[in-house]
């Protein structure tokens, strides 16, 4: 019966890691679908960051209630699942608890102890948030652009982080009385204060005879084992995705000054040749050299931004931080920056199963401008940088209208009339103002 549980236990291991790796592999070929930019630089700095970011949390105490108790539900469910090592080896091998006989009992019982109080601190947090996102009435976690599958989605991944803590510790107090008793295969290995506290006075008061304990502790095992596989399996759907894209997304972070533009490569070759009127603008590319293709100028849809757009898109944890101080979002605009990330995000995922369904992308007549984010959004932007400030994680929610608004400008010429008024002064006087350059210091005489 034992290499039978074995046997199943592997199977389910295999099975999950295996589908974990193909929704990875899903996720790094729709990034890499938009275009390639060099984000190697000041390596230091980006691992610093990193650290800072993604794994202090530096930004999410910023706001401290939900930091904090964030900080409680983040590192405790990472460093509880290290537990993950021991279930695995226990399940491959048959053993039980099978770090104790590599930490000693005295180090294993302050390492059980303390999962414990950090589940407790999890269990906390998941309660708290889940009253405070269904019931308190937080306007950014209640908006329209959160109803239907992103809000049960969040909800889901707290009830499912709840069940999982709750499974630790029956296993923990069922193991514990068990051995309290001195049942057949439980030693006294491990502390388990949480448990004895808050379960085990439950088990005794229904005075369970040791089969029916022994079944709620391999129960609950085989439940956290699952349940474990299901929720890595379940990121690829859900908001939470962030988890592991945090760490990339703090890596390849834009670390320049906030509300530097870039330039474009082809406009920039464009000028070049207009400077050096010995240029052959037809001539062949030299040897080692590639020809260079001609770009679209901004972005219409998601291959024409860049790999670390679409990985934010992915990263977003729908927070709503940055649209809680958008000045356009406040005033009543239609404009969201939480949404512009999610919107590409939906769009990232319906041209992946497009290509899913016909081994490459086949035009489906949509774009990511118009089908799924609106000009009037992307025009009620005042490119402040409040959202890109904001958010926990880094992401750049500007960079994407920006692009989008560079297209409708550079490629459609659908400026509003007053961009298209002010460029033409700027063309004709060198300045946005409707008067000749000769005049530009009458200023300075007036009284």
């Amino acid at each position: 019966m034992q290499y039978i549980d074995n046997i199943i236990f592997l199977i389910l291991l295999i099975a999950g890691f295996g589908l974990f790796a193909k929704s990875l592999q899903k996720i790094y070929r729709n990034i890499r679908l938009g275009r390639e930019i060099n984000r190697s630089d000041r390596k230091a700095e980006r691992w610093e960051t990193m650290a800072r970011v993604a794994m202090g949390q530096s930004k999410m105490v910023k706001r401290p209630v939900a930091g904090i108790l964030h900080l409680f539900v983040y590192v405790g469910f990472v460093i509880i699942n290290i537990e993950l090592i021991e279930i695995i080896v226990d399940g491959i091998f048959g053993t039980h608890r099978f770090l104790a006989s590599i930490f000693g009992n005295s180090f294993y019982s302050f390492f059980t102890a303390t999962l414990e109080v950090l589940a407790l601190l999890v269990i906390i947090g998941v309660v708290i948030f889940f009253i405070r996102r269904n019931f308190y009435g937080v306007k950014r976690l209640n908006m329209k652009e959160l109803f239907g599958w992103p809000k049960n989605d969040a909800n889901w991944i707290l009830i499912i982080e709840f069940a999982l803590m709750v499974a630790f510790f029956s296993m923990n107090a069922s193991e514990s009385v068990l051995q309290a008793r001195n049942a057949e295969g439980f030693h006294h290995i491990g502390s388990f204060p949480i448990s004895q506290m808050l379960f085990v006075p439950f088990l005794e008061v229904f005075s369970f005879d040791n089969g029916f304990l022994v079944f709620i502790e391999r129960f609950a095992w085989w439940f956290h084992f699952v349940g474990i596989l299901f929720f890595m399996n379940y990121l690829y759907y859900s908001k939470h995705l962030h988890i592991i894209l945090a760490f990339p997304s703090t890596w390849f972070a834009n670390l320049e000054k906030k509300g530097k533009f870039n330039n474009l490569d082809s406009v920039t070759k464009e000028i070049k040749l207009m400077m050096d009127p010995n240029t052959d603008p037809y001539a062949a590319p030299a040897e080692g050299e590639t020809a260079d293709v001609p770009s679209k100028f901004g972005a219409e849809d998601i291959f024409d931004l860049n790999q670390v757009q679409l990985l934010n898109a992915y990263s977003c944890t729908e927070c709503g931080r940055c649209t809680a101080v958008c000045p356009a979002n406040i005033t009543g605009k239609k404009l969201s920056p939480r949404l512009i990330l999610m919107k590409t995000r939906d769009r990232i995922e319906e041209v992946g199963r497009n290509i899913d369904k016909n081994g490459k992308f086949e035009d489906d007549g949509k774009k990511l401008l118009n089908d799924y984010i609106t000009k009037e959004e992307l025009w009620a932007c005042t490119t402040c940088n409040a959202c890109t400030e904001a958010c926990p994680v880094l992401l750049d929610p500007l960079s994407i209208i920006f692009e989008m608004r560079r297209f409708l400008v550079m490629e459609q010429s659908a400026a509003p009339q007053e961009l298209n008024l002010m460029m033409t002064n700027v063309e004709n006087n060198a300045a946005p103002w409707q008067y000749n350059q000769a005049d530009r210091l009458n200023w300075a005489n007036e009284n």
